[in-house]
């Protein structure tokens, strides 16, 4: 059976979790490693839907500090209200007394049988008819090693300092390890929008520090890879501002999720 892609741990208290911080789910040099904002995302999910024992239907993340390894992130959740159908409630993520990020978050599902999407899956080749590629450059074992990134050749190509006319970029996401999608996993891949900075502005930015990542749940189903359909929507005064749409290989689309991002140049120190 395939490990656990984050090992969430239960704890004596049934609204405390703990993350251990290990490579797996770090970023960044092998001497400055740091856990990946999806992964708090995830984590807190992970938690949430744990704890109040309901899907969620959407959660935002503010991120104020970095945790890094060998740290344990504990994971606090607060039921604020509890109805019917609906649970409101929110989690504190910090090691010691630093807090590290704070997740707020609603929960639940109602008996509507109507289902219906105005959202359409861009036109994309197969994942197997698209060549991998790598949005960050390879630093070591860490988490990038474990997702599985592709897009049509050539997508990634020079501009020659040119913004793109949309500030869109496509690409589809797996994991390496099989792990099934959820709502934990979208969290991880809607992490992604800072990679389409740099190729929205024709530039080599590599994105930026995100400052939150807000996933909105619609309707998951069964699929290997996941479609991101990433889109920079506007930048100024040195913040970017995009969002993301995730769509299951049959055109489903399952979530969508928002951010906002210091952008980062490679001359900044």
């Amino acid at each position: 059976m395939t490990k656990p892609f984050f090992d969430l741990r239960g704890s004596h208290n049934p609204h405390r979790w703990n993350l251990p911080l290990t490579q797996d789910v770090c970023v960044g040099p092998p001497d400055m490693l740091f856990m990946y904002g999806g992964v708090g995302l995830a984590a807190a999910i992970s938690a949430l839907e744990r704890t109040c024992e309901r899907p969620v239907v959407w959660a935002t993340a503010q991120y104020l500090s970095f945790a890094r390894p060998p740290s344990v992130l504990d994971l606090d959740v607060w039921v604020v209200y509890k109805g019917r159908h609906t649970t409101q409630a929110r989690v504190s993520g910090h090691v010691g007394d630093k807090e590290i990020i704070t997740v707020n978050a609603a929960l639940g599902s109602r008996p509507d049988e109507t289902s219906h999407q105005w959202a359409h899956m861009p036109v994309l080749p197969p994942p197997e008819d698209c060549e991998p590629v790598k949005l960050w450059p390879d630093l070591g074992h860490n988490l990038n090693r474990r997702l599985e990134l592709r897009m049509p050749k050539g997508a990634l190509g020079a501009r020659d300092g040119r913004p793109s006319r949309d500030g869109k970029l496509l690409l589809w996401a797996r994991t390496v390890e099989e792990h099934p999608v959820d709502a934990s996993m979208l969290a991880i891949f809607a992490d992604y929008v800072p990679a389409a900075i740099g190729p929205a502005l024709g530039e080599s930015v590599r994105g930026g520090n995100s400052l939150d990542n807000t996933l909105r749940v619609r309707r998951i189903v069964p699929t290997r890879w996941v479609l991101c359909d990433i889109g920079i929507v506007c930048m100024h005064d040195g913040f970017a501002h995009g969002d993301i749409r995730l769509f299951a290989e049959n055109g489903e689309l399952m979530a969508i999720a928002s951010q906002s991002v210091v952008v980062r140049r490679p001359d900044e120190g």
